[in-house]
């Protein structure tokens, strides 16, 4: 069955999946992959932690070891490193996802998440265009086939959907169209075509697709959508705000289109001038915030990472206090710093 038929249907395929990936892989990936999906979700957290506690003593005692007698650990560098950072923090310290208005917008703590490997998302801005690389990450690397939670034909094309690593969404997916022709991160007429497609007859509710360019926070070369379930409203769709009808001004500026082809033209014209944006694709809608690029000097250390979340105003934050105690006002500030 196609993924986006049902949010329930969804929401219980996710769940089994995570399950049956920490049962059948003893590896640091689905480890880690687990464990930022679980602390996401309560009930998730509920069902998974014992098996989690169990494998993280397991792969505490193992990884430990190797190290101490100087072997070569066959797991990636990048998940040995989280591992290490999780292990120092310890299991049982390991803190959950939380999440508070502050006004409008929505914060959301999320330390497992500060721990993700930066990949070319910190990298210098060049142009929106960049060969794909068959070398780099991408998404048809074999080790990530065991993280791949659907497969099959999507809305006219074969696509894949993969847990995200280190989600920051509802029931948050890679949602990758025509994997194997291995296209770069930029989008083509065909391709948003197929993502509004996607999201205007999609049967669950609140199926939405987020996007990054490259200089707008995309950190894999390789074209894909980030694919989540919002209930409720982003703040972005909120309708108080002008770009939806309403007497607010938005932060910064935003467009809302409700007809492809008008959102085709402003992509190309962004396309043209090479200057980054991220979208939010929602039923028979997109939200489109062209923005400064994440390397420009307007930005703090902080913001540079920020993508469609933070443009669609919900920030994700690392720290306790920062969590506790960034205001609307502040929040404002950091969003209008990315206009262009």
């Amino acid at each position: 069955m196609p993924p986006f038929t049902s949010y329930s249907a969804l929401e219980h395929h996710f769940a089994d999946g995570l399950a049956a990936m920490l049962q059948s892989h003893h590896g640091l990936g689905v480890y880690i992959l687990v464990l930022a999906n679980a602390a996401y979700d309560a009930r998730l957290w509920a069902q998974l932690a014992p098996a989690l506690a169990a494998r993280h003593a397991e792969l505490s005692v193992r990884i430990t070891a190797s190290l101490r007698d100087g072997q070569r650990l066959d797991e990636p560098d990048d998940d040995v490193m989280v591992f290490l950072k999780l292990n120092a923090i310890g299991f049982e310290h390991l803190d959950l996802v939380g999440s508070r208005r502050a006004g409008p917008w929505e914060v959301m703590f999320n330390p497992i998440r500060a721990l993700r490997p930066p990949r070319i998302s910190g990298q210098r801005f060049e142009g929106l265009l960049r060969p794909f690389d068959p070398a780099a990450f991408h998404f048809n690397k074999a080790f990530l086939a065991k993280e791949v939670l659907w497969e099959g034909p999507l809305a006219g094309k074969p696509a894949r959907l993969l847990y995200n690593k280190f989600p920051f969404a509802r029931l948050h997916g890679l949602l990758v169209p025509e994997p194997l022709r291995e296209l770069p991160q930029i989008l083509t007429p065909e391709l948003h075509g197929w993502a509004w497609h996607l999201c205007a007859h999609a049967g669950m509710r609140g199926l939405c697709l987020g996007y990054n360019s490259f200089g707008a926070g995309a950190s894999v070369n390789h074209l894909h959508f980030q694919s989540f379930a919002q209930p409720d409203p982003l703040p972005v769709q909120n309708p108080r705000f002008a770009h939806n009808g309403g007497s607010e001004p938005y932060p910064l500026p935003c467009q809302r289109f409700t007809e492809p082809a008008d959102a085709w033209f402003e992509l190309d014209r962004l396309h043209a001038q090479n200057i980054p944006y991220n979208l939010i694709y929602s039923r028979n809608c997109l939200h489109l915030v062209a923005r400064v690029p994440q390397d420009s000097g307007k930005l703090s250390a902080q913001s540079r990472g920020y993508g469609w979340s933070e443009m669609a105003g919900a920030v994700t934050l690392f720290g306790r206090d920062n969590y506790e105690g960034l205001g609307a006002t502040e929040f404002e500030a950091e969003l209008a710093a990315f206009a262009h």
